[in-house]
């Protein structure tokens, strides 16, 4: 019992109150008529049957409302996730394909897990959010595309062709679009549309693919070329263990896994904090890492792919009133009780219908406003979201774009913290400062001046060469007597950087001038006194960082003056 109680959910239920109950049900009921036919849409995504999307949501949803931190996140298939599992298992042969896919599923389930123990949340900051928006963008568009097709009811060759090949086909082949199919798939977006501007909360999928599913049943629609979903097995998931594999299988796919599992808790991670802005929950990132490993890996025993937090159903869910973890489990358990019942009458679903959902979610995945922002706020953001646009799309391998999405976005980080900021500062009044660009103003106008320096910003390798460049404008100045050095703002010190700062102090005290410290923070201090820089400049000319602005500045200036005197 103690170890259950360590388990998230069921340390929850120690405090659950009956009212809560009512809620958590209707959550748990209107996130499942949700999740049916996205399921479904994202199981096509991902390049197997239908029914397998609805058992990820079955299991998913369960195991990862159980293991997971945040109350309101809801685990199942998602789109991002299944282009990415499309793109990996594209090479397989039909015989080996399921056995690829479910222990894909288990190795993304294993490394979140491992990622969870070793408690590295952190690397989740990695990622930026313009790596996300770019790459959710650049999948949108590939899923819109990659439909055509079948939103057409145009048939294409059996197997797997790039997204600019399979275009291509397509609109070559766009004589032969069958009517039916493509009226079907108008009318299901139509729907969607109209119960959009009517409520967001009515489910236009779900109401699109049963009307649809009703015209092809009352006018046998399959007679006259619309393909159709096909049977579906009205029973839940078995269990299975995994078939033979070996360690070459592996390592075929574990680039792709990595991907996955990290794209995987980005997702989760970034839904459970937005909802948290609301809901006050305080969520615990390496527990949600254990809750999608664990799920992940229980997942692949039951004919799963792999899953993460749905943005879309986990919206509903919260937006829905759920109180706890309760409705995530209800969500996946009423799926399963839609599938046993109603999963016979999933034949009469046309693919062109399903297509139709697949294409709208797609245009949802291209985040207007997040893209806008990131625009309009900083032209570095914007060439990492644009690189990852075009990887995304262009690369045959869709982790080859979020790693070159990751690479852009580190070195354009480096190249903005590669510029050191470095000011004078004059006296403007009674112990205040005003700031003047270096370039701007010279150091010292009157022989035997102070010229007083500031610099800001991290103070690391990348910056070493800008920060020698503009101390080197201090040297050359024939009037400065001595030289104070404000240290208020730096925020990262490395040794290479800091002998720029070593040997700017030996060069002006070997010219005859003298230099003080300001602004040191006690942690800056301890530095100082391992490179023996405190030292060099006398422990009497060390002024540490106080809380009144400008404090120890005022005091180092008052100093330098008293020694010119």
């Amino acid at each position: 019992m103690e170890l259950l109680h360590k388990i998230p959910f069921f340390a929850d239920m120690k405090n659950y109150k009956k009212e809560f109950l009512k809620f958590d049900v209707m959550a748990g009921l209107t996130v499942a008529i949700v999740a049916l036919p996205q399921s479904m849409a994202y199981a096509l995504i991902a390049g197997v049957d239908p029914v397998y999307g609805l058992y990820t949501a079955i299991v998913a949803a369960i195991i990862g409302s159980v293991f997971g931190s945040s109350d309101h996140l809801v685990t199942g298939p998602t789109n991002a996730i299944a282009l990415m599992i499309a793109s990996q298992v594209k090479n397989f042969t039909d015989s080996d394909f399921l056995t690829m896919l479910f222990l894909l599923t288990f190795l993304v389930g294993f490394i979140q897990l491992m990622l969870g123990i070793l408690r590295v949340g952190k690397i989740i900051n990695f990622v930026s959010h313009s790596v996300i928006v770019g790459f959710t963008a650049g999948a949108g568009i590939i899923i819109a595309l990659g439909q055509l097709n079948q939103f057409f009811g145009i048939s294409l060759p059996k197997g797997y062709y790039p997204l600019y090949v399979k275009v291509w086909q397509t609109l070559a082949a766009i004589g032969q679009t069958n009517l039916f199919a493509l009226g079907l798939g108008g009318l299901t977006i139509a729907i969607i549309l109209v119960c959009k501007k009517i409520n967001k909360n009515i489910p236009g999928s779900l109401i699109g693919l049963i009307t649809s599913a009703f015209l092809v049943a009352c006018f046998d629609l399959g007679a006259h070329g619309v393909k159709l979903v096909g049977d579906i097995p009205n029973h839940l998931p078995q269990f299975q263990l995994p078939q033979a594999f070996s360690v070459g299988r592996i390592f075929d796919l574990l680039g792709g896994a990595i991907a996955i599992a990290i794209v995987g808790l980005v997702e989760a991670i970034s839904i459970s904090k937005s909802i948290a802005l609301s809901s006050e929950q305080r969520i615990n990132p390496n527990q949600e890492f254990l809750g999608q490993g664990i799920s992940n890996m229980i997942a692949a025993f039951f004919h799963c792919f792999p899953a993460s937090g749905s943005f879309t159903r986990s919206a509903i869910n919260y937006d829905a009133g759920a109180r706890t973890k309760l409705a995530g489990i209800l969500s996946g358990i009423i799926v399963a009780i839609m599938l046993v019942f109603f999963g016979p009458y999933a034949k009469y679903i046309p693919n062109a219908s399903l297509a139709g959902v697949i294409i709208m979610v797609a245009y949802g995945m291209v985040n207007k406003h997040a893209i806008q922002k990131i625009v309009k706020s900083s032209r570095y953001d914007m060439v990492v979201m644009m690189v990852t646009i075009v990887a995304t799309i262009v690369m045959p391998d869709l982790e080859q774009a979020i790693l070159m999405g990751i690479v852009v976005s580190v070195i354009v980080h480096l190249l903005k913290t590669g510029e050191i900021k470095v000011k004078l500062l004059k006296p403007d009044g009674q112990a205040s400062f005003k700031e003047f660009p270096i370039r701007d103003e010279l150091p010292g106008k009157e022989p035997n001046g102070v010229t007083l320096v500031h610099i800001e910003g991290d103070l690391y390798f990348g910056s070493a060469a800008d920060l020698e460049g503009k101390l080197h404008k201090v040297l050359d100045d024939p009037y400065t007597a001595i030289c104070i050095l404000r240290m208020k703002r730096i925020n990262v010190v490395d040794v290479s950087a800091f002998e720029v700062v070593e040997n700017f102090i030996s060069t002006l005290q070997k010219r005859g001038k003298r230099v003080l410290l300001c602004g040191v923070e006690p942690a800056m201090k301890k530095f100082l006194d391992k490179l023996g820089i405190t030292a060099m400049v006398g422990e009497e000319n060390v002024f540490l960082a106080e809380e009144k602005v400008y404090a120890s500045t005022h005091q180092a200036f008052q100093k330098a003056k008293a020694l010119l005197a």
